[in-house]
């Protein structure tokens, strides 16, 4: 093959080849528009230097100028759509005045004054510009990771591609009038070399992250109940006894709170499981809506339920739970008749010294099976240590 056919194919080759992976990974991902837009992207690309190349009927100056206009739209798309990954609104404004700037003077010195260094300084200089824009928008990001901070890198790196190495390269080797001998220059060579590895970069960059966020959303499923939305026995027992050491070094009080609904079987057999699943959503929303973000809440299983509070003595632990019962037993459930009332039943144990998860929940179970024993929808409390006279369970319903 043709070496200058080689080059030519080179980087369209490579482009549509990302084009397709990203597209194919947005077919999967569709919540992901970010990776359509990268698609988008690098199709712009191969476009842009197969019109680098080839020229089209309407002759050499249309063919370039939209050549140009792929490139811009490559460029702007993958700006948008590294900035969209982050979390972050586009500022296509700005991006569009730098890139209206590049194609207006690209226009100019291909229709009005020719002049083919110029036509190279007005188009770099604006993509240059993007790309500091995309820096800027990357590192206003907080808690930045190992993946932000190498797209920062590759937009810092690109903008010196674009405005520092035109310079260079004319400095260096002289300016054009026109593509005579340009693609065999060495300003056009380190353009399409530069073009490839950016292009290698940036997507792996990209399938890098998808695949952390894919690996992220897996390990969160692994460890959620798909029901109730809160953690599984699995994931509870991890968090929540993560949660007890740090409550433990630095000295804070926690409280466990085993829940269970009601005669939950006879609901499932009477109104079916629909409405069964029903019950679990409305009472899981509601522990979910009292934990608040500093509690582990959990569904262990079937109508179990798990609370681990911080910072949270007996008595505070059992405002809480019976604040969730009344709540709970007062609402009308979607699917139930309007005068059925769903109760659950509570128990609690604050930990004392060192005490185990295990342990800690062995006591709230104790206390919850108590309440069940004792009529149900209720609330008890149990005491690690308490004087001889009195029992090691108390129980706590409301007046």
């Amino acid at each position: 093959m043709d070496n200058q056919l080689f080059i030519a194919l080179l980087n369209p080759a490579i482009s549509l080849t990302l084009a397709a992976a990203f597209l194919l990974l947005w077919l999967y991902r569709r919540r992901r528009s970010h990776l359509l837009m990268v698609a988008v992207a690098f199709t712009g690309s191969a476009i842009g230097f197969m019109l680098q190349y080839f020229v089209l009927p309407v002759g050499l100056p249309v063919s370039r100028l939209l050549s140009t206009l792929s490139f811009t739209i490559a460029v702007l798309a993958l700006a948008g759509a590294v900035i969209a990954r982050y979390g972050r609104t586009p500022p296509w404004g700005q991006m569009g005045l730098l890139a209206l700037g590049g194609l207006a003077g690209f226009a100019w010195f291909m229709f009005v004054e020719q002049h083919l260094t110029w036509r190279v300084f007005s188009i770099n200089f604006a993509f240059g510009g993007i790309c500091l824009v995309v820096a800027a928008e990357l590192k206003a990001i907080s808690g930045r990771g190992a993946i932000e901070r190498m797209m920062i890198a590759l937009a810092l790196l690109s903008a010196a591609n674009f405005l520092i190495r035109p310079v260079a390269a004319m400095a260096l080797y002289g300016s054009y009038q026109s593509y005579d001998g340009f693609y065999s220059s060495f300003y056009w060579t380190t353009a399409v070399l530069s073009h490839a590895v950016f292009s290698l970069l940036i997507a792996l960059s990209l399938f890098t992250d998808e695949a952390l966020v894919m690996m992220h959303k897996l390990h969160s499923d692994s460890l959620t109940d798909p029901l109730s939305g809160l953690l599984n026995r699995r994931g509870f027992e991890a968090k929540a006894s993560a949660l007890l050491e740090t409550c433990a070094r630095m000295n804070l009080p926690a409280a466990l709170i085993a829940a269970d609904l009601d005669r939950f079987k006879a609901l499932n057999d009477r109104y079916g499981h629909a409405a069964g699943d029903r019950v679990i959503v409305e009472f899981a929303a509601r522990l979910r809506m009292a934990a608040g973000t500093r509690a582990v809440a959990g569904r262990l299983g079937g109508e179990e339920f798990a609370v681990l509070l911080p910072m949270t003595d007996l008595a505070a632990a059992r405002l809480f739970a019976d604040a969730v019962r009344t709540v709970f037993s007062s609402a009308e459930i979607d699917g139930l008749p309007p005068e059925t009332r769903v109760t659950a039943s509570f128990g609690i144990a604050a930990r004392a010294g060192d005490e185990s998860l295990a342990e800690l929940t062995h006591r709230a179970d104790e206390a919850l099976y108590h309440v069940k024993r004792g009529g149900r929808d209720g609330v008890r409390v149990s005491y690690q240590h308490v004087p001889e006279d009195l029992p090691s369970m108390v129980m706590l319903r409301p007046a």
